[in-house]
Protein backbone atom coordinates (compact mmCIF):
# COMPACT_ATOMS: atom_id res chain seq x y z
CA UNK A 1 0.00 0.00 0.00
CA UNK A 2 1.60 3.53 -0.81
CA UNK A 3 2.06 5.81 2.03
CA UNK A 4 0.30 8.54 2.46
CA UNK A 5 1.60 11.98 1.63
CA UNK A 6 0.89 13.76 4.32
CA UNK A 7 3.28 11.16 6.27
CA UNK A 8 7.02 12.13 6.93
CA UNK A 9 9.09 9.44 5.01
CA UNK A 10 11.98 8.02 6.19
CA UNK A 11 14.51 5.33 5.34
CA UNK A 12 17.44 3.91 6.90
CA UNK A 13 20.94 2.97 4.50
CA UNK A 14 22.72 0.37 5.68
CA UNK A 15 26.03 -0.67 4.44
CA UNK A 16 28.60 -3.89 5.00
CA UNK A 17 31.42 -2.43 6.28
CA UNK A 18 34.93 -4.34 7.38
CA UNK A 19 35.49 -6.64 4.95
CA UNK A 20 38.44 -5.56 3.40
CA UNK A 21 37.19 -3.10 0.80
CA UNK A 22 39.01 0.67 0.15
CA UNK A 23 35.62 2.25 0.63
CA UNK A 24 34.46 1.96 4.37
CA UNK A 25 35.67 5.72 5.37
CA UNK A 26 34.64 7.40 2.61
CA UNK A 27 31.02 5.54 2.60
CA UNK A 28 30.28 6.66 6.40
CA UNK A 29 29.12 10.34 5.40
CA UNK A 30 26.21 8.47 3.02
CA UNK A 31 25.06 5.76 5.35
CA UNK A 32 23.14 5.55 8.73
CA UNK A 33 23.60 1.74 9.80
CA UNK A 34 26.89 -0.06 9.43
CA UNK A 35 26.44 -4.14 9.58
CA UNK A 36 30.35 -5.35 10.56
CA UNK A 37 31.99 -8.41 9.57
CA UNK A 38 32.58 -10.67 12.36
CA UNK A 39 35.66 -12.71 11.10
CA UNK A 40 34.01 -15.96 10.01
CA UNK A 41 33.17 -14.51 6.08
CA UNK A 42 35.96 -11.32 5.86
CA UNK A 43 37.29 -8.84 9.00
CA UNK A 44 39.14 -9.86 11.90
CA UNK A 45 39.60 -7.95 15.39
CA UNK A 46 41.48 -4.56 14.05
CA UNK A 47 38.99 -4.28 11.27
CA UNK A 48 35.99 -4.33 14.28
CA UNK A 49 37.74 -1.74 16.40
CA UNK A 50 38.06 0.58 13.11
CA UNK A 51 35.27 0.06 11.87
CA UNK A 52 33.37 0.56 15.35
CA UNK A 53 35.71 4.15 15.67
CA UNK A 54 34.92 5.49 12.30
CA UNK A 55 30.70 4.41 13.11
CA UNK A 56 30.64 6.72 15.86
CA UNK A 57 33.13 8.77 15.12
CA UNK A 58 30.01 9.56 12.03
CA UNK A 59 27.22 8.82 14.13
CA UNK A 60 26.34 5.73 12.20
CA UNK A 61 24.66 2.84 13.79
CA UNK A 62 26.89 0.13 14.37
CA UNK A 63 25.61 -3.93 13.63
CA UNK A 64 26.73 -7.10 13.39
CA UNK A 65 27.46 -8.99 10.26
CA UNK A 66 27.52 -12.47 11.32
CA UNK A 67 28.31 -14.93 8.37
CA UNK A 68 29.11 -18.90 7.67
CA UNK A 69 33.20 -19.84 8.16
CA UNK A 70 33.90 -19.13 4.17
CA UNK A 71 36.36 -16.98 3.67
CA UNK A 72 37.24 -18.44 0.73
CA UNK A 73 34.16 -17.36 -1.29
CA UNK A 74 33.41 -14.60 1.06
CA UNK A 75 30.52 -16.34 3.05
CA UNK A 76 28.13 -17.49 0.00
CA UNK A 77 28.33 -20.74 0.01
CA UNK A 78 25.12 -22.43 1.54
CA UNK A 79 26.09 -25.10 4.28
CA UNK A 80 23.88 -27.58 6.66
CA UNK A 81 24.62 -26.84 9.93
CA UNK A 82 23.11 -28.28 12.96
CA UNK A 83 20.35 -25.84 15.34
CA UNK A 84 23.95 -26.05 17.84
CA UNK A 85 26.49 -25.45 15.54
CA UNK A 86 24.39 -22.86 13.65
CA UNK A 87 23.66 -21.07 16.92
CA UNK A 88 27.10 -20.87 18.08
CA UNK A 89 28.26 -19.58 14.97
CA UNK A 90 25.90 -16.74 15.19
CA UNK A 91 25.94 -16.24 18.97
CA UNK A 92 29.85 -16.46 18.80
CA UNK A 93 29.82 -13.35 16.04
CA UNK A 94 27.69 -11.43 17.68
CA UNK A 95 29.66 -11.32 21.05
CA UNK A 96 32.53 -10.52 19.48
CA UNK A 97 31.49 -7.38 17.96
CA UNK A 98 28.98 -6.57 21.16
CA UNK A 99 32.57 -6.64 23.49
CA UNK A 100 34.45 -4.89 21.55
CA UNK A 101 31.64 -2.02 21.69
CA UNK A 102 31.93 -2.18 25.25
CA UNK A 103 35.31 -2.29 25.67
CA UNK A 104 34.97 1.28 23.71
CA UNK A 105 32.04 2.89 25.22
CA UNK A 106 29.97 2.14 21.92
CA UNK A 107 26.51 0.86 21.50
CA UNK A 108 25.97 -2.49 19.14
CA UNK A 109 22.18 -1.42 17.36
CA UNK A 110 21.29 -4.62 15.33
CA UNK A 111 22.28 -7.58 13.65
CA UNK A 112 22.17 -8.63 9.92
CA UNK A 113 23.05 -11.86 8.52
CA UNK A 114 25.46 -12.49 5.92
CA UNK A 115 25.41 -13.74 2.39
CA UNK A 116 24.08 -17.37 1.82
CA UNK A 117 23.46 -17.26 5.85
CA UNK A 118 20.84 -14.55 4.73
CA UNK A 119 19.46 -16.08 1.86
CA UNK A 120 19.06 -19.76 3.70
CA UNK A 121 17.41 -18.24 6.64
CA UNK A 122 14.96 -16.17 4.29
CA UNK A 123 13.67 -18.72 3.16
CA UNK A 124 13.83 -21.65 5.98
CA UNK A 125 11.36 -21.10 9.33
CA UNK A 126 14.09 -22.96 11.39
CA UNK A 127 17.12 -21.06 10.64
CA UNK A 128 15.93 -17.79 10.90
CA UNK A 129 14.48 -18.86 14.33
CA UNK A 130 17.64 -20.07 15.66
CA UNK A 131 19.05 -16.73 14.27
CA UNK A 132 16.51 -14.82 16.32
CA UNK A 133 16.63 -16.58 19.38
CA UNK A 134 20.82 -16.55 19.52
CA UNK A 135 20.28 -12.46 19.32
CA UNK A 136 17.25 -12.64 21.91
CA UNK A 137 19.54 -14.67 24.15
CA UNK A 138 22.40 -11.95 23.96
CA UNK A 139 20.39 -8.59 24.20
CA UNK A 140 16.88 -8.95 23.73
CA UNK A 141 17.02 -4.92 22.57
CA UNK A 142 19.04 -5.59 19.19
CA UNK A 143 16.91 -4.99 16.11
CA UNK A 144 17.00 -7.46 13.68
CA UNK A 145 17.60 -6.72 9.88
CA UNK A 146 16.07 -9.18 7.45
CA UNK A 147 14.98 -9.34 3.57
CA UNK A 148 11.41 -7.80 3.64
CA UNK A 149 8.87 -10.37 3.45
CA UNK A 150 10.88 -13.43 4.93
CA UNK A 151 10.91 -15.90 7.50
CA UNK A 152 13.77 -13.70 9.37
CA UNK A 153 11.26 -11.03 9.97
CA UNK A 154 8.46 -13.06 11.08
CA UNK A 155 10.35 -15.60 12.94
CA UNK A 156 12.31 -12.23 14.87
CA UNK A 157 8.56 -11.37 15.22
CA UNK A 158 7.22 -13.86 16.95
CA UNK A 159 9.83 -14.03 19.49
CA UNK A 160 9.37 -10.54 20.23
CA UNK A 161 12.33 -9.20 18.59
CA UNK A 162 12.13 -5.71 16.78
CA UNK A 163 13.28 -5.49 13.29
CA UNK A 164 13.79 -4.02 10.04
CA UNK A 165 12.16 -4.98 6.56
CA UNK A 166 15.40 -4.70 4.33
CA UNK A 167 14.89 -3.99 0.29
CA UNK A 168 18.42 -3.67 -1.94
CA UNK A 169 19.27 -0.83 -4.38
CA UNK A 170 20.58 -3.07 -6.80
CA UNK A 171 19.32 -6.46 -6.84
CA UNK A 172 16.13 -7.29 -8.41
CA UNK A 173 13.24 -9.53 -7.58
CA UNK A 174 11.76 -13.26 -7.75
CA UNK A 175 7.81 -13.25 -8.44
CA UNK A 176 7.80 -14.54 -5.00
CA UNK A 177 9.43 -11.75 -3.79
CA UNK A 178 12.65 -12.94 -3.07
CA UNK A 179 16.37 -12.02 -4.50
CA UNK A 180 17.10 -13.34 -7.17
CA UNK A 181 20.26 -15.47 -7.28
CA UNK A 182 23.37 -13.79 -8.21
CA UNK A 183 24.13 -17.14 -10.11
CA UNK A 184 21.30 -15.53 -12.56
CA UNK A 185 22.34 -13.06 -15.37
CA UNK A 186 19.65 -10.78 -14.06
CA UNK A 187 19.99 -10.48 -10.49
CA UNK A 188 21.64 -6.86 -10.45
CA UNK A 189 20.19 -3.93 -11.94
CA UNK A 190 23.30 -2.22 -13.25
CA UNK A 191 22.73 1.48 -14.16
CA UNK A 192 21.81 3.90 -11.12
CA UNK A 193 18.75 5.46 -12.67
CA UNK A 194 16.92 1.85 -12.50
CA UNK A 195 18.28 1.40 -9.19
CA UNK A 196 17.44 4.57 -7.97
CA UNK A 197 13.73 4.09 -9.43
CA UNK A 198 13.70 0.44 -7.84
CA UNK A 199 14.44 2.65 -4.67
CA UNK A 200 12.05 5.44 -4.86
CA UNK A 201 9.03 2.94 -5.80
CA UNK A 202 9.93 0.30 -2.74
CA UNK A 203 10.25 3.58 -0.59
CA UNK A 204 6.99 5.90 -1.76
CA UNK A 205 4.70 2.51 -2.86
CA UNK A 206 5.60 -0.11 -0.75
CA UNK A 207 6.16 -2.28 -3.90
CA UNK A 208 8.46 -3.42 -6.38
CA UNK A 209 8.96 -4.99 -9.91
CA UNK A 210 9.67 -8.50 -10.39
CA UNK A 211 11.62 -10.49 -13.05
CA UNK A 212 8.19 -11.69 -14.48
CA UNK A 213 7.02 -7.41 -15.00
CA UNK A 214 4.45 -8.00 -11.70
CA UNK A 215 4.06 -5.61 -8.63
CA UNK A 216 4.78 -7.13 -5.19
CA UNK A 217 4.01 -5.56 -2.17
CA UNK A 218 7.41 -5.21 0.45
CA UNK A 219 7.97 -2.83 3.44
CA UNK A 220 10.90 -0.55 3.39
CA UNK A 221 12.63 -0.10 6.59
CA UNK A 222 16.03 -0.38 4.97
CA UNK A 223 17.81 0.08 2.08
CA UNK A 224 21.05 -2.07 1.64
CA UNK A 225 23.64 -0.56 -0.55
CA UNK A 226 27.00 -2.07 -1.41
CA UNK A 227 30.18 -1.18 -1.19
CA UNK A 228 32.40 -3.46 -2.94
CA UNK A 229 31.94 -2.04 -6.35
CA UNK A 230 33.86 0.18 -8.63
CA UNK A 231 31.02 2.65 -8.16
CA UNK A 232 30.08 2.30 -4.59
CA UNK A 233 30.38 5.52 -3.82
CA UNK A 234 29.19 7.56 -6.11
CA UNK A 235 26.17 5.55 -5.94
CA UNK A 236 26.08 6.12 -2.61
CA UNK A 237 25.72 10.05 -3.30
CA UNK A 238 23.33 9.45 -5.74
CA UNK A 239 20.90 8.12 -3.18
CA UNK A 240 21.66 10.17 -0.81
CA UNK A 241 20.78 13.24 -3.26
CA UNK A 242 17.66 11.47 -4.62
CA UNK A 243 16.43 11.15 -0.69
CA UNK A 244 17.23 15.15 -0.23
CA UNK A 245 14.95 15.68 -3.88
CA UNK A 246 12.32 13.51 -2.71
CA UNK A 247 11.97 15.23 0.88
CA UNK A 248 12.59 11.80 2.37
CA UNK A 249 15.02 11.64 5.86
CA UNK A 250 17.83 9.40 5.89
CA UNK A 251 17.24 7.99 9.77
CA UNK A 252 18.49 4.87 11.47
CA UNK A 253 15.69 2.22 12.38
Amino acid sequence: MPVPYNCMLTIDINCDLGEGFPNDSLLMPFISSANIACGFHAGDTDTIKRTIENCVKNKVAIGAHPGFKDRAKFGRTEMVLSDCELYDVVAEQIELVLNICTEMGAMLHHVKPHGAMYNMAARDTTMSYIIAGAIKEINPSLILYGLSNSFLISEAEALGLKTASEVFADRTYTPEGMLTPRTEANAFLHSTEESLSQVLQMITQQQVRTTDDRLVSLKADTICIHGDGDHALSFAEAICKAMKENNILIKTC
